[in-house]
């Protein structure tokens, strides 16, 4: 699989290997800033790797609470660049309600290590309305366990740089639906996210959610933004991660390696029950 256009870069570079010394090839993973436009209006600069901007974008507004549904969106385009394959700017057109743009300026904050800053509370969340996910849905253990390696084998842009982190949806019996790499894990469930909404299939109330790295809260937030019910990771969850999934009936599971992974909030998705 061809990593996106952009998405990499080659370099040269010393390596030392016991005792000897080579000048070699290297690939690495791009970062380059995205401003995202609203009706005209510059809102956020997010690092990320070019690629899926378009879905970035859409994701963004959807998980931060700028829109709550897709029917929102008028215009969604690259721009201000010679050619769209080039640019780093998408303008978004939203109709639906007024808004102020400079108070949302002062309200996002996207950097490619830390996430959406400053609204690191769930309150905020409350406010928003989000629901518990669909509390029928079941992820059972052997499918779990499968999500990591699927990931693996499709990660173009890893298997080059190894310096991406990924996100991918999968049904319940663990079906690849799709999956987006970026510097930033943020942005890549932004994208898949983006995605979805772009393809018509919000909510995403019957899917899994598995991410590379750690499940912060704001990757809990923008899973249940989207209405995902199961939210896997192989690293470990954040405190607050794991008090907003459990206020809210988010299945969280963490450390998923291997045979095993660790169920941090609604278990009964995910374990049977005796």
């Amino acid at each position: 699989m061809l990593p996106p256009a952009r998405s990499v870069v080659l370099t040269q570079v010393t390596e030392w290997e016991d005792g000897a010394i080579r000048a070699v090839n290297d690939m690495l993973a791009v970062e380059e800033p995205l401003e995202i436009r609203l009706n005209g209006a510059p809102l956020t600069v997010t690092m990320r790797t070019p690629g899926n901007d378009r879905e970035l974008a859409a994701g963004f507004l959807l998980t931060e609470g700028v829109i709550e549904s897709p029917d929102e969106i008028s215009g969604l385009r690259a721009a201000d660049s010679e050619t769209v394959a080039k640019s780093n700017t998408v303008d978004i057109e939203i109709h639906s309600r007024d808004f102020e743009p400079s108070q949302m300026q002062r309200n996002f904050f996207a950097a490619s290590s830390c996430g959406i800053c400053g609204k690191a509370t769930i309150e905020s969340i409350r406010r928003r309305g989000l629901r518990a996910p669909n509390p029928q849905f079941r992820a059972r253990p052997e499918v779990l366990c499968a999500l990591p390696e699927a990931i693996r084998e499709v990660q173009a842009v890893f298997e080059r740089t190894g310096g991406l982190h990924a996100a991918a949806l999968f049904d319940a019996d663990g079906t690849l639906m799709v999956l987006r790499e970026d510097i930033g894990r943020h942005n890549a469930v932004d994208k898949v996210i983006g995605w979805a909404m772009c393809s018509g299939k919000l909510p995403l109330a019957k899917s899994i959610l598995m991410v590379s790295g750690r499940a912060g809260f704001e990757i809990a937030q923008k899973a249940l933004a989207a209405g995902v019910p199961v939210l896997a990771s192989v690293s470990a969850p954040s405190s607050l991660a794991v008090q907003l999934a459990r206020e809210i009936d988010l299945t969280l599971v963490g450390f998923l390696r291997g045979r095993r992974f660790v169920v941090y909030a609604g278990e009964s998705r995910c374990v049977p029950q005796e």
